[in-house]
Parts: C-alpha cells; sequence; structure tokens
C-alpha cells in the first residue's frame, strides 16, 4: 500500500461519523387502511393529498404507508376496530357500515336532510364535538364529514316519483336509508360499495343509492342507464357519515411536534376540505353518464315533497331511538338542523 492510499484511509478512520437524527434515520411509519380502490375519487383525490402534505410538513418524519379495497384484510364493517385495536394506525370508513354504533351521528344519514358536501362536513364536525364525542372515544378522531349529496342509479328504470320505487330492489349505504327505501315502497338491501357491481350484474339489485363521485368506482356508469337526483337548492336522497380516525395510543406517542402536525390536519377545516373534495368531482361525474347517453332525470318539486313526506317516519324513528338511550333527541335533532342550515350554500 502507497502513501498516498494510507492518509486516505487514516483521513476517512478520523473523519468524524455523520449522524442523522433518530427521527430522521426512523422516520414514523402510518399504515392507513379504507375499504375504497385507490382509483376511487375519495383516495386518489382527497386520502392520498392528506397523506402527502403530512409527509411534507412533517419533514419526512411522518411516512404513511396506504392500503385500499381492505388490501390488510377485513371486512369495512371492521375498520373502525381496525384503527381502535392498533390492528392498523389510521382508516377511513363509515359509520352506516356498523349499524347502531355511532346513533347521535347518524341524524345527518336522515333523509332529505343535507344540502352539500363542504357544509354538511363543517356541520358534522362541530355536532358531534358538541354532542357525541364519546362515540369516538376509543380513537383519535381526525375528521367527520359527509359527501355530496346521494344520488338514486337505476339499471332498467327510471325513477321519476316514490311509487316508481315499488318493489324495486335497492341497495341503501346505511340503516336510515334501507328505512327511507322501504318507506317508499322499494326492497331494501344493504351492502358496503365494493358488492355493489357484481350484485348489479347478477341480478341481486335493481339500483343502487350513492353519490355521483363513487359512481365510477363502482361502474355504475356502465351498469344502470338511469339516474334520479332532486331538484337543486332540495336536500337530496340522503348522505353518509364518515371519518377519519387514528389509534389513540399511537398519536399520544407521537413527539409533541409530530402531534402538532395531525392536528393542523385534522378538525373543522380538514373535515369541510374532505367533503369539499369529494363533492367537486359529482358535476364532472353527472356529465360522463349524461355524455355516454345515460339518462339523468330531476324529480319535480310536488314529487320531492311526496318523497319527504313518506320518509318522516324515518326520522321520527331516529328521535325514539335516540331518547331511548337516554339522548333528547328532538334537542339533537333541532341542532343538528341548525348547523345544516347554517353552512349550506346559499343561493
Amino acid at each position: 500500500m502507497d502513501r498516498r492510499t494510507l492518509l486516505k484511509s487514516a483521513a476517512a478512520l478520523a473523519a468524524p461519523a455523520i449522524v442523522l437524527p433518530a427521527s430522521a434515520q426512523n422516520p414514523v411509519k402510518l399504515r392507513l387502511h379504507t375499504f375504497v380502490p385507490a382509483t376511487s375519487n375519495v383516495y386518489s383525490k382527497v386520502i392520498t393529498p392528506w397523506m402527502q402534505k403530512i409527509e411534507k410538513e412533517s419533514g419526512g418524519r411522518i411516512q404513511f404507508e396506504g392500503y385500499a379495497s381492505m388490501q390488510l384484510g377485513g371486512a369495512p364493517a371492521q375498520l373502525y376496530d381496525q384503527s381502535r385495536d392498533g390492528v392498523v394506525d389510521v382508516i377511513w370508513s363509515l359509520a352506516g357500515y356498523t349499524p347502531g354504533r355511532f346513533p347521535r351521528s347518524e341524524v345527518f344519514e336522515l333523509p332529505f336532510f343535507t344540502y352539500d358536501g363542504e357544509g354538511s362536513s363543517r356541520a358534522v364536525w362541530e355536532y358531534v364535538s358538541a354532542n357525541a364525542a364519546d362515540e369516538f372515544r376509543d380513537v383519535k378522531l381526525l375528521a367527520a364529514h359527509t359527501h355530496g349529496l346521494n344520488i338514486l342509479h337505476m339499471k332498467n328504470k327510471v325513477i321519476t316519483k316514490a311509487a316508481d320505487l315499488k318493489g324495486m330492489k335497492v341497495r341503501g349505504p346505511s340503516r336510515r336509508a334501507t328505512q327511507f327505501l322501504a318507506n317508499v315502497g322499494a326492497v331494501p338491501v344493504g351492502m358496503p360499495l365494493p358488492a355493489i357491481p357484481d350484485a348489479l350484474s347478477k341480478g341481486v339489485i335493481d339500483g343502487a343509492i350513492i353519490p355521483w363521485d363513487t359512481v365510477p368506482a363502482a361502474k355504475l356508469d356502465e351498469l344502470t342507464k338511469f339516474h334520479t337526483e332532486f331538484p337543486q337548492g332540495m336536500p337530496g336522497f340522503n348522505n353518509s357519515v364518515q371519518f377519519l380516525t387514528m389509534n389513540r395510543a399511537r398519536y399520544e406517542n407521537l413527539p409533541a411536534d409530530l402531534k402538532k402536525v395531525i392536528d393542523n390536519n385534522s378538525g373543522a377545516d380538514t373535515s369541510a376540505m374532505y367533503g369539499r373534495v369529494i363533492a367537486q368531482a359529482d358535476p364532472i361525474v353527472r356529465k360522463s353518464v349524461i355524455d355516454r347517453g345515460n339518462t339523468v332525470h330531476v324529480v319535480g318539486k310536488p314529487e320531492t315533497e311526496e318523497f319527504i313526506k313518506l320518509t318522516e317516519p324515518v326520522t321520527a324513528d331516529w328521535v325514539k331511538e335516540v331518547s331511548g338511550k337516554g339522548f333528547d333527541g328532538n334537542k339533537l335533532l333541532a341542532e343538528a338542523r341548525a348547523l345544516i342550515q347554517r353552512y349550506r350554500p346559499k343561493a
């Protein structure tokens, strides 16, 4: 070995090692699990940017691993428990997949109650924070929101009035939706979103209630030809309470500055953002199904009022059930309605 090589070797040994902070060497990895496919509007346009924003604001000290389409196993109804039990760190799911588990929050799933995505989402967060926070006490609630208005999608028949639904097998996203369908004479069928395409193809159902933004993910632009919605400025069929939750221990064990990053991407504004961005796809999808040659029918005002009247017992049933659990159902209903009116789009 020549002198030059020896000097280089000695310099290398003498140079202090560059040691990265432990947080940079070992970033916090959070696994997010949900039932929607990676190509869906909510996953690609909302959940993914949300994860990326947190990664950026944490300086890479938080890194997400996203798992769509129940890739980590289990059923959609088990997602909340997966975040509670630490099977995964963060989940996005629907309250309606576990009927009766979130009874007070369920008020926003009542028929003809919400008007939009963003305002309704802000109302949901404020209402849950004040009146139903204990329904999520086992987890860290990051966001609670809705989507845009639900639309009725039928395979072979256009629905122009309530009587047209008599005897039709229709998928409802929640128990309040299935109650609503039963009240107008349909045969309600409860099932999670991923089951819809196969059920339609096999004739298990004649149609489904989902928002416009979810139509491509459920292939309803291909599998149904008739779509029914209500007039602009009127509330829609119903909505779904959706939430983003984190394992509480995982959150509590984060360093204070990383907790702050999570907190800055949680709460009222994040809930409103979820509702707004999800609903932004609605007019785009609506136009696309019309361009395919599908029929979009807007129910007339008298027919809408008939729908509303027929579904009033669903609201009464919710009040009775919540009151039976020791809460003031009428008061909670009034508070939720007031929040919806406060935040709904103004003409």
